[in-house]
């Protein structure tokens, strides 16, 4: 008689940022206690350990950015910086007990559902296999940097380049000449901490950013008591969220009819506005001009701060919206024939987005009967059920997924699907089964129901502003970033899912009652 391996683990996470860390506290707390977390970096924390660049903070209140089991009131800042916030998330793993729990320099380049044997395969890039039954992948929203920045001759300039992900902090910018490729969520934060040392910033724009002001400060020593007390945190934060909450479910729940006009006056009024503010804030004409958006403030993500425009007014910063034509050994030269020469090139190009199709390679998480995840997202669109649960994959779900951004903090989205994939792991153990896998006509039905109520927002990405490059828009055409529902509605359908909509198998291949 053959013997069934057994897996080294019960759930492997994989991923040890702000997604990784809620997975473990959660099975924790859930009494799984045989799990393993495998991260590619040498430290917890995901983005705010991978990225150390100057200028780097968070863009939303702190309030709003920390878990509700692992609440802070002594943070410095209203925006905490980079630091800080890492300190946080190394804090609350080691607190919570989950950093002896994660294998450093374990990048899983590929997960295979062993038919035979009813568990998860995960090759690392070592070499090494990692055996597990259920898996959460927590690999988050940004999944890797752009290795091709999309500009011929990327790979030949001989000064320094750098890049927010893998920043040298060693290398001096004082007195250098510096180019700047980019004018998204980093190179807004890099351009006002650089440009006082600098001795000249160019900064080559594609699509101008809305920039807001900040409103930032110190957190005052008597605040930080109030906040200390119990009860005060999630109050605050709730409302927030109902806020938000009613502003989302106003925009997809109304009727095209009313929604579309309130959406293209809100552009129109917003944008008026704003080139109001730049007037006020920007010195030169031109410069206010090519940093004036035509697109509405939501088409791309805004950002805030009090110093990127005004970095524009400084004698040693220069605006270029001239497209690149290539970049030389020298430096950037542009379409009108001009080089512009550097000591050291910023690459702030972005990065692959989960909510794109590309980001999914062919052969990198293979299910039940050849299901390829790739495959399936080119063919028939990105989709999955609750945004964590894919029909071929088996004890697998996803913490960061296609429609799965509600307006809210990245911790409270990624702590509502970290309670979904404990929530069925448990019941895949109490019923005894091998496995669980999502129903197919479970996830097509909340597909049709999520396609369709994301009309609004399609018509303002893809239609009203359709003409601006965003990740909030995929390449399909379809808005898979945000999740066309309240954040509440989000967290019943997590929280609450009816467990039915699952099936549970044994070995034998037959389904195990409830």
């Amino acid at each position: 008689m053959n013997t069934i391996e057994k897996p080294e683990f019960e759930v492997a996470v994989i991923g040890a940022g702000p997604g990784g860390i809620a997975a473990a506290v959660k099975l924790r707390r859930a009494g799984i206690d045989d799990f393993i977390v495998l991260e590619r970096a040498d430290e917890v924390g995901g983005s705010w350990h991978e990225n150390h660049y100057p200028g780097l903070g968070v863009d939303i209140p702190a309030l709003a950015y920390q878990y509700s089991f692992a609440r802070k009131a002594d943070w410095t800042r209203v925006f905490p910086l980079g630091a800080e916030v890492k300190k946080y998330h190394v804090e609350v793993a080691h607190r919570f007990g989950v950093h002896e729990r994660v294998r450093f320099g374990a990048e899983v380049e590929r997960e295979e559902w062993d038919e035979d044997a009813d568990h998860w395969k995960l090759r690392l890039a070592d070499g090494s296999v990692v055996t597990a039954r259920f898996v959460i992948s927590a690999v988050g929203a940004f999944v890797r940097p752009k290795v091709d920045v999309g500009i011929p001759g990327a790979r030949t300039f001989k000064g320094k380049v750098l890049r927010p992900s893998s920043w040298d902090d060693g290398y001096d910018l004082t007195g250098k000449r510096v180019g700047i490729i980019g004018t998204g969520a980093s190179a807004v934060q890099i351009i006002p901490a650089i440009a006082p040392e600098v001795a000249r910033l160019t900064v080559f724009q594609r699509t101008p950013v809305w920039s807001l002001p900040k409103p930032d400060f110190p957190v005052p020593p008597a605040l930080r008591r109030v906040l200390a007390v119990p009860g005060v945190q999630p109050f605050l934060h709730g409302s927030a969220l109902v806020v938000i909450d009613l502003a989302l479910r106003l925009a997809i729940g109304a009727p095209s009819s009313v929604v579309h006009p309130v959406m293209d006056r809100f552009d129109a009024v917003c944008r008026s506005l704003y080139r109001r503010y730049l007037t006020y804030v920007i010195k030169d004409p031109a410069t206010r001009a090519a940093l004036t958006p035509d697109f509405g403030p939501v088409a791309k993500r805004p950002t805030m701060s009090n110093g990127y425009l005004r970095a524009y007014n400084r004698d040693n910063v220069e605006l270029v919206t001239t497209p690149i034509e290539k970049i030389t050994p020298t430096g950037v030269r542009t379409g009108d024939s001009t080089l512009h020469r550097f000591d050291a090139l910023i690459l702030a190009t972005g990065y692959e987005v989960f909510s794109d199709p590309e980001t999914y390679r062919p052969g990198t998480v293979l299910g039940r009967n050849g299901f390829d995840l790739a495959k399936f997202y080119h063919e028939e669109g990105l989709q999955a059920y609750q945004s964590v649960s894919v029909p071929g994959l088996p004890n697998r779900w996803t913490l960061v997924g296609p429609y799965s951004w509600t307006g809210s903090g990245w911790h409270a989205f990624v702590e509502m699907t970290a309670d979904h994939a404990v929530r069925a792991i448990g019941e895949t153990r109490r019923r005894g089964a091998g496995w669980c896998e999502i129903r197919r006509d479970a996830a097509d039905a909340y597909h049709r129901q999520v396609h369709q109520r994301g009309e609004s927002l399609r018509y303002y990405l893809a239609d009203l502003n359709g003409h601006v490059p965003t990740y909030y828009r995929n390449s399909q055409g379809d808005t898979t970033y945000v999740r066309p529902s309240g954040f509440f509605e989000a967290s019943r359908g997590n929280r609450r899912f009816p467990l039915d909509d699952y099936e549970y198998r044994t070995r034998a291949d037959a389904t195990v009652p409830a």
